[in-house]
């Protein structure tokens, strides 16, 4: 297949990267090293991965049985969307087992079988938007609803591989909407905690691996209302996710200074590290301030010079029923050295996966 470049070049930067590869109807998920999950409706998929790679073979890996009508919906691209169908999060652990988030449930996969099984029913929410571990095989996820009484909002944690869930920490009533991301960070073996919607709702906060101590380490703006985050050797870098300001990307160093080093088109909620390079996407979502109806991708080498180096326009179909459209970014550890990246909602490559050598 000829491969085709969609990325613009950088002001100072030379960006080359090439699509070596392009899969329909395939939405990434998470990397483990070099190896790269992803979905086709309710199957789990892999493949191995390297940055000199000239083809991609996936490989089943599970598949998780859902409702009989869910089977039905998840096979064709409109209606799977319109219902939200597939995997949404999954986490890799180092044990061989697979926790993944579905439509109102959490499903583990053991070492040896090809079917999840359900290991928690969802109460609250369709599914958190992301799953967290630790090197220990720790567990963890935020519940993610529309909350709109301010109910408490609890954060779940297994210990036992997926098998078993229990809660946490809670967020006391009042205090949030809910929980957008946890994210470990190797640097510091810790978490950072982001949170939604208004005023002191959003916040960034740093946990210990067993959510005895947290703390708030930003809050109370719109810019620190952020559902994507890197944690790097010397800083982390975040991206806001408001539809209510023009949104940033921020670094925010060890020693706890922020400075804004970007400018987006609109909200992000996806982003990722491949090798040095970091990189966040946004979406087209409802908004009186964002009128740029294109999907961006951004990316900097460094961490000072950023480029919009891929844009796609949102399809035209309703956006609350057929979802905003975005760009997917793998959770995990990523040591292929590729990009990775799934659309949605948009007019060219509408759940597609693309794999690019940068």
């Amino acid at each position: 297949m000829a491969t085709r470049s969609l990325f613009v070049r950088a002001q100072n930067i030379e960006w080359n990267p090439t699509r070596i590869a392009s899969f329909p109807n395939l939405r990434v998920l998470a990397w483990q090293n070099d190896i790269l999950y992803a979905s086709r409706g309710y199957a789990l998929l892999r493949a191995k991965l390297d940055k000199n790679a000239s083809t991609i073979d996936w490989e089943p890996v599970g598949r998780y049985q859902p409702a009989a009508w869910r089977s039905i919906t998840s096979l064709s691209r409109l209606p799977s969307r319109l219902f939200r169908d597939g995997f949404h999060a999954l986490a890799a652990l180092s044990s061989g087992h697979l926790v993944a988030a579905v439509p109102r449930a959490i499903v583990t996969l053991k070492p040896g079988e090809n079917e999840f099984r359900v290991s928690h029913r969802l109460l609250r929410g369709t599914r958190p938007l992301h799953l967290a571990t630790t090197p220990s095989n720790h567990i963890f996820w935020g519940e993610y609803f529309d909350n709109s009484r301010r109910d408490e909002v609890h954060i779940y944690a297994s210990t036992d591989r997926g098998a078993h869930w229990d809660v946490a920490y809670t967020f006391r009533k009042g205090a949030i909407r809910h929980v957008h991301n946890i994210v470990y960070d190797e640097w510091e073996n810790c978490f950072w905690v982001l949170t939604g919607d208004h005023g002191s709702e959003c916040c960034i906060l740093r946990a210990s691996c067993d959510f005895k101590n947290v703390d708030l380490v930003l809050s109370g703006s719109q810019q620190t209302r952020s559902a994507a985050l890197i944690p790097t050797r010397d800083a982390l870098y975040f991206s806001s996710d408001t539809p209510l300001e023009t949104n940033h990307v921020y670094r925010l160093d060890r020693r706890e200074d922020i400075s804004e080093v970007a400018t987006l088109n609109s909200s992000s909620t996806y982003g990722c590290l491949v090798g040095n390079a970091i990189f966040f996407s946004t979406m087209v979502e409802p908004s009186a301030i964002a009128s740029d109806r294109t999907v961006g991708l951004y990316g900097s080498v460094d961490g000072v010079d950023w480029q919009c180096i891929l844009q796609r326009k949102k399809d035209r179909l309703p956006m609350g029923l057929f979802q905003y459209g975005n760009a997917f970014l793998p959770d995990g550890k990523n040591a292929a050295g590729l990009l990775a990246a799934t659309m949605i909602a948009v007019e060219h490559g509408d759940l597609e996966t693309s794999i690019w050598r940068v």
